[in-house]
């Protein structure tokens, strides 16, 4: 058994917070939010953001950080990514040196351009920082419905430390070394899921979104690979794995905002109706600074740029994409 802290409990982090307790660790919630506190403490349910997911006994509900970050062996932070510098700055006179940190957001800081751990490991560089990404919506994690994820660390020990502290029955974990291409492909594939969504809401069908959603991993990993990251890695969980869920899901928000966009919303309406973080509008400007500073073909990035900042036409965005100049599949592969 563990003592695991997360920090932040919308419904990412109260699910966590709920799989860690049935695994039996002793748990903490964390939330600055006088009414969550409230909430969470007299009703067991964070009614507003996962309803109908009770959280067990064991969870203690906080509101003091140095309380929560006491003595800890695992800390979740399971923040909004627009947030997660600003929490990590506040977290850092807590911190014991050599503190596991696992980061559970996904998003690029769309000033610096960096992933979320570097941003962590900046703020409080005496942790070991390591990520969690795959395929898990929160509703669904909630409920126990099945599903499999990868843990990425810098040291091997501690990916498989956190290996049997996340993994159960219903949530299988698999490990990783390349924490880069983990962070880039759950940051991306939500810019992805934007245009998917607004292929939804535009009418098209399922070819248009398969076609999309098959360019929108060549992108994902032109760009990751540029970063550092490692092929194997964007055609997996974290890759073409969470691509095809947040593409796809009724769960995802991404998926959701593009497709009110799709049906005429602005981005600024889109998000009010989502009324939870659209994580892939803040990454999608960063996506395509990276882009240019790699000097990588990104053209649904960029397209999804043109709608979400320039009030571009989605419908005449779509017919761009499909009549750029002619171009090969791969081109590595030639004729004899």
């Amino acid at each position: 058994m563990k003592k695991v802290s997360v920090i932040g409990a919308g419904s990412w982090g109260s699910a966590l917070a709920v799989l860690l307790a049935n695994n039996g660790h002793e748990v903490t919630l964390w939330t600055h939010d006088p009414h969550e506190i409230e909430m969470l403490s007299t009703k067991r349910e964070q009614q507003e953001k996962l309803p109908g997911v009770k959280l067990p006994d064991n969870i203690a509900i906080e509101a003091d950080l140095e309380t929560a970050l006491t003595d800890e062996d695992v800390v979740v932070m399971a923040v909004p990514s627009p947030v997660v510098r600003t929490v990590a700055k506040q977290m850092s006179p807590f911190v014991k040196d050599g503190q596991i940190i696992v980061n559970v957001a996904k998003g690029i800081e769309d000033v610096t351009y960096k992933t979320l751990s570097d941003i962590i490991e900046e703020e409080i560089p005496n942790a070991e920082v390591c990520v969690l990404s795959g395929p898990s919506h929160a509703e669904e994690v909630g409920i126990g419905i099945p599903t499999t994820v990868v843990i990425g660390a810098k040291n091997k020990k501690t990916a498989e430390m956190l290996q049997d502290v996340f993994m159960n029955k219903v949530f299988r974990v698999y490990t990783s070394s390349d924490i880069i291409g983990i962070e880039l492909g759950g940051a991306l594939k939500n810019v992805i899921a934007l245009a998917a969504g607004t292929v939804d809401g535009l009418g098209y069908g399922d070819n248009t979104k398969a076609a999309l959603m098959t360019r929108g991993i060549a992108e994902l990993t032109r760009l990751g690979e540029a970063m550092g990251g490692k092929p194997e890695t964007f055609s997996g969980l974290t890759g073409v794995g969470d691509l095809i869920v947040t593409c796809t899901s009724v769960h995802s928000r991404n998926r959701k905002a593009g497709y009110l966009m799709g049906k005429g919303m602005t981005a600024d309406e889109a998000m009010k109706e989502v009324k939870m973080v659209v994580e892939g509008v803040y990454s999608a400007k960063a996506a395509l600074g990276l882009a240019k500073k790699c000097n990588v073909s990104v053209p649904i990035v960029e397209a999804v740029n043109r709608v979400l900042f320039e009030n571009a036409d989605p419908k005449e965005e779509v017919s761009n994409l499909l009549l750029r100049e002619k171009k090969q599949e791969h081109t590595n592969l030639e004729w004899d």
